[in-house]
């Protein structure tokens, strides 16, 4: 009998020790947990906010942004280095055939291209960003215009081919094998008395939960005819998985020359203004100062809203109240107002 109490006596013990070790296991899980949450908490916090992404980081984000001029001819496709420009506008040059200015700042890829020649309204938006503006040439009277106007730039034309800021790629037949290498710009902008740091306003940003609460109708394509005969049609595909819309040119997907790497978009800005010929070489004046009617899309969602010229910068505005992008890249689609948005975007869900 006695034997017996010592047994059970000894069970009790183990069971309550047994449980004293769960709840001091429990107690010590959920500090770890406690202590990765804040982790996690901590790891999200950053010391700035790039302007042009609005995506935090701890690096310093004073380098100045450079707008390139990229050749976007079907001879110069894939390009090289759109994947990491931050904002990209695409308005027609000459006929039906769109150029690119890209604006570079969160990130500074070694080589871009190919670039082209100069446009007044090019350098103008890459003036309004404060942007270094980048070109591979230019007719006369716009070389005047630039200079005349103060516009801080490195042309092509002056350094081409000199291997260590431009050079013709064998791969391709000018004018669309010129490439620049991006840092060494910062280099020569500086031998030319440019400031090559800045600072500036960020671009409007919606936060984590405005992005989660997005409104509008469901767009998982657009379709943005410059062009059908020749074709000149641009097209972004909603990739769910990471809310992103992947781009196309003329049917092909657009792609990284070297890695393939596709171009994936947070925010597709499509607008439309007042386009005008103004030489018998077609040169065009573009309007993008009045603002007008724009679509967006942004999280397979599309909303009808106004484009504004506010200190130099396309912002969306609805209502009278500006709209926030999406955190990361941007395209900026520049369509003219005849035949408008109607008919040449079409959306589909």
């Amino acid at each position: 009998m006695r034997k017996f109490v010592y047994l059970l006596l000894a069970s009790v013990i183990l069971i309550f020790a047994g449980c004293s070790g769960d709840a001091g296991d429990a107690q010590e899980n959920e500090g770890k947990d406690s202590s990765l949450q804040d982790k996690s908490e901590k790891e999200e916090q950053f010391d700035h906010v790039y302007p042009l992404t609005g995506l935090g980081t701890n690096d310093d984000i004073d380098n100045r942004t450079i707008g390139v001029m990229v050749n976007n001819h079907a001879e110069a496709r894939p390009q090289s280095g759109l994947s990491q420009a931050d904002v990209v506008f695409e308005i027609l040059a000459e006929a039906r055939i769109t150029r690119l200015l890209a604006l570079y700042q969160s990130e500074v890829p070694q080589v871009v291209g190919p670039v082209r020649s100069a446009r007044e309204y090019y350098f103008t938006l890459a003036n309004n960003y404060g942007a270094l503006y980048v070109y591979h040439g230019a007719a006369d009277f716009v070389n005047d215009m630039i200079r005349n106007r103060g516009i801080e730039y490195l042309d092509g034309a002056v350094y081409d081919n000199d291997g260590t800021l431009f050079k013709r790629e064998s791969f391709r037949k000018a004018p669309h094998n010129s490439y620049v290498f991006l840092n060494a710009a910062y280099e020569r902008a500086e031998e030319k008395g440019y400031e090559i740091t800045q600072s500036q306003d960020p671009l409007p940003f919606l936060t984590e939960d405005e992005g989660s609460d997005i409104t509008g109708d469901a767009a998982s394509h657009a379709e943005v005819v410059y062009a059908d005969k020749p074709m000149n049609i641009v097209e972004y595909e909603y990739e769910p998985a990471t809310e992103k819309y992947i781009r196309y040119s003329d049917r092909e997907k657009t792609v990284e020359l070297d890695t393939e790497e596709e171009i994936k978009l947070d925010n597709v800005f499509i607008v439309e203004t007042r386009h005008e010929t103004i030489d018998d070489q077609g040169r065009r004046a573009v309007d993008l100062e009045t603002g007008g009617n724009a679509y967006l899309l942004q999280k397979g969602k599309i909303q009808e809203v106004q484009w504004e010229n506010r200190e130099g910068r396309i912002i969306p505005v609805k209502d009278g109240e500006v709209l926030g992008f999406v955190p990361g890249k941007t395209w900026v689609n520049v369509i003219p107002d005849s035949p408008g948005l109607e008919q040449s975007v079409t959306v589909t869900n």
